[in-house]
């Protein structure tokens, strides 16, 4: 299937709308903007009518690759089916047309929404405030660690390092960075978690924080992760949990109760919001009380008022507040889609979103583990880890492997990451895959390692089936062109 660019379906005079007559004394342009401002030529824009764009788009989307489609096993994205009755809620008139800046006595139910959705996430984190600001998980890590340094200056030292593991998710190192610390990467032992003696030696007076994911991107959560708070907090440092594998953990352990004193949660992933291309996302932030001071303003709280009826308000009043981290309140559309979730699920629901998830993980890893290569065999939480060395040793890399994938209908696993693992293959199925979809994946999984074995140049020049075959990646990242030359 191939599909031309809207500029090749373009004719000239050729339009797809009308407007009706100006009701307005005509202005010339020159007399509103400067001339600077002002095209010299008029705009390269193609020219079809309405129903060519609208079959032109519907055609490409028909290509894409998403999940109401197929499966998506991206490892660390968490790429469930999200049901539907979030998205019709998140479209109700009250929300869909409510202005940032109405006053709060007329969005008093968006505000009770944002503040009960507050109150499930610090009970399910075991945190005791949140700020629902942040609009995603890396904007979250970064609210995190300003917190951080705000309360170890308030104390006298804002520190100047930050300890991440060598399995720690991707974002972490960045954050890490803006946020002004120094990144102190330690190993992982031999089993895929943190090495507490590498930790000890690690820890020092200038260590701020520990950054801390678990699960982490190995899908193996951390067993001495007490004993890790004990050490990190005998130093005088804070503990971070990166909430992205939050979908394992769900009303099952709680990151406060493990010695985390912040942690983000990531709404648009275990909380139910279609994600992937930029957005949009949503990365709330709970902390414990030691923190509580530094979060982003305004927090929506509630008062009794003159009424003596209550009431909810945007509450500024934090004289050490880091100060506002995003625009308005947060993206209030997936703050929405995240309420009606929880609520759907309740306490039950959602401890068996995570053992489910955990299951399908374990399902795959054990129905695999025979035909490629499994570095850390302990059992896995919401994701696993397998390596392509098996296969590459016959000349077929884990990207081959991936590229195969597709032409199955299934897109691909995260590859090459975690970087501790050599031709990483991290597949995450979710909660919401059937055991017939896991079932197709593995059995299409098997083919390839055969096909390694047998006739790797299938694999090697795959995809064969899609509408655009394999690319010059290396290319497409140094000499990106995208410009219409027609």
């Amino acid at each position: 299937m191939s599909e031309k660019l809207i500029f090749e379906l373009s004719s000239p005079g050729r339009t797809g709308y009308s407007l009706p007559p100006l009701d307005v004394p005509e202005r010339d342009l020159e007399e509103l903007l400067p001339k600077e401002k002002l095209r010299e030529k008029e705009p390269l824009l193609p020219e079809v009518s309405e129903v060519d764009v609208v079959r032109h788009f519907v055609r490409l989307s028909v290509m894409n690759h998403h999940v109401d489609k197929g499966f998506y096993p991206l490892g660390s994205c968490t790429m469930k089916y999200n049901p539907k009755i979030n998205e019709t809620l998140s479209r109700l008139p009250g929300f869909l047309y409510l202005h940032p800046h109405q006053t709060e006595e007329t969005c008093q139910g968006a505000l009770e929404l944002m503040f009960e959705l507050g109150e499930y996430l610090t009970e399910i984190g075991g945190m005791d405030e949140i700020t629902l600001q942040p609009s995603a998980g890396a904007q979250g890590e970064l609210t995190g660690l300003l917190m951080v340094r705000a309360y170890h200056k308030k104390n006298g030292n804002p520190r100047s390092k930050i300890i991440i593991p060598d399995s720690a998710h991707g974002t972490n190192p960045a954050s890490v960075v803006t946020a002004g610390y120094t990144t102190v990467q330690i190993k992982s032992n031999e089993r895929g978690l943190v090495d507490l003696e590498e930790l000890k030696k690690a820890m020092d007076e200038e260590v701020a924080a520990l950054m801390l994911t678990n699960p982490n991107t190995l899908g193996l959560f951390e067993s001495q992760i007490l004993e890790i708070s004990k050490v990190v907090h005998d130093a005088g440092a804070l503990l971070y949990m990166d909430g992205a594998n939050l979908n394992a953990m769900m009303g099952i352990a709680r990151p406060g109760d493990m010695g985390f004193d912040v942690v983000h949660f990531n709404l648009h992933k275990t909380f139910s919001t279609p994600h992937g291309g930029g957005g949009p996302g949503s990365g709330p932030v709970g902390v414990k009380k030691n923190l509580a001071p530094f979060l982003p303003v305004p927090m929506v709280a509630k008062r009794t008022n003159r009424k003596g009826l209550e009431e909810y308000h945007l509450d500024s009043k934090r004289p050490d507040s880091i100060g506002r981290m995003h625009g308005f309140y947060g993206n209030f559309g997936v703050l929405v889609k995240a309420f009606c979730y929880i609520r759907q699920n309740g306490a039950v629901g959602l401890r068996e979103v995570s053992e489910n998830a955990v299951i399908n993980a374990n399902y795959l890893k054990e129905s695999l583990k025979d035909h490629y290569h499994l570095p850390y065999p302990n059992h896995c939480q919401h994701e696993v880890v397998l390596s392509g060395i098996k296969q590459k040793a016959k000349g077929v890399r884990t990207l081959d492997i991936a590229k195969r994938l597709l032409d199955f209908g299934m897109h691909a696993p995260t590859v090459y990451f975690p970087l501790i693992v050599p031709e990483a293959l991290m597949i995450e199925p979710t909660e919401t895959e059937s055991r017939e979809s896991l079932d197709e994946f593995i059995q299409a999984m098997i083919q390839i390692a055969k096909e390694a074995k047998e006739n790797p140049e299938i694999i090697t020049s795959a995809p064969h089936d899609t509408p655009v075959t394999r690319l010059d990646e290396g290319k497409a990242a140094r000499d990106l062109d995208v410009r219409w030359k027609g």
